[in-house]
């Protein structure tokens, strides 16, 4: 008998998938929480290019700034490379891309210097910059470093005093830390000197953290912060979370 409605309940389901939500054709995100009303107008030309090398991973994150880097700038103005070390046998141009004299790589080694003392585009014949960012987490980002030696050949700078990150509704590590968006927008603004670049490429993110926060999100402090002011919620393994999860009123 109960065999009998267990094979009723199944020919119940039907065979067909699931309708998928209709999706932007830029951003790729369902179309009631695309970002693109944010965007320029029309792609931004900058001078310098933007490279970004993206660990693999980050490409399954569903909040994640990169893209709205890509779309605000035009095409051959923001490349993006995948992998885990570069440059690899897939990473076609990458190599004559690090060998140019006029790249340079935003990651705070022990010898980074300040951004804002490099020479500003067009000033003294300083030619546009190849500017390289590691997309991914701290520890991806470290891992990306440590393992692609052709980095470390290359000129290193970091962004100093940089303002508190506009992407309020994600839990950043530090007080200093900043969105792949933010720091490339943020370093392209002062290597060409055009405070007005920052902002417009920050529009998009502008647009997800209000629309996040108008429908029920909330502000989140840096885990540094949170840490500091001893709010930060004790770290548990895998296996408790699972069993809380499964029963709740072991947490209260």
């Amino acid at each position: 008998m109960e065999d009998s409605m267990a094979w009723e309940e199944l020919s119940g389901i039907p065979a067909d998938p699931p309708e998928m939500r209709n999706r932007c054709l830029q951003c790729r995100r369902p179309v009631g929480v695309c970002w693109c009303p944010g965007l320029p107008s029309s792609p931004l030309n900058a001078e310098s290019r933007i490279i970004i090398l993206q660990h693999p991973a980050e490409v399954k994150r569903c909040l994640r700034t990169a893209p709205m880097l890509s779309l605000s700038l035009e095409p051959d103005k923001c490349l993006t490379f995948r992998g885990k070390k570069f440059p690899g046998t897939k990473h076609e141009g990458l190599v004559e891309i690090l060998n140019d004299e006029n790249t340079i790589l935003l990651y705070p080694t022990a010898d980074a210097v300040d951004i804002a003392e490099l020479p500003r585009v067009g000033v003294d014949g300083q030619s546009p910059y190849n500017l390289v960012l590691l997309d991914g987490t701290w520890p991806q980002a470290k891992a990306i470093y440590h393992c692609s030696p052709a980095l470390h050949e290359l000129r290193a700078c970091k962004l100093v005093g940089v303002p508190a990150s506009e992407y309020v509704i994600r839990t950043q590590p530090t007080e200093g830390c900043l969105s792949t968006l933010e720091s490339g927008a943020l370093s392209l603004s002062i290597l060409e000197g055009k405070e007005w670049l920052k902002d417009a490429m920050c529009g998009p993110l502008r647009y997800l953290c209000k629309f996040q926060l108008d429908n029920g999100a909330v502000t989140h402090q840096s885990k540094e912060f949170l840490i500091k002011q001893k709010t930060y919620p004790k770290l548990i393994g895998k296996r408790l979370a699972k069993q809380l999860r499964m029963n709740p009123q072991l947490s209260s």
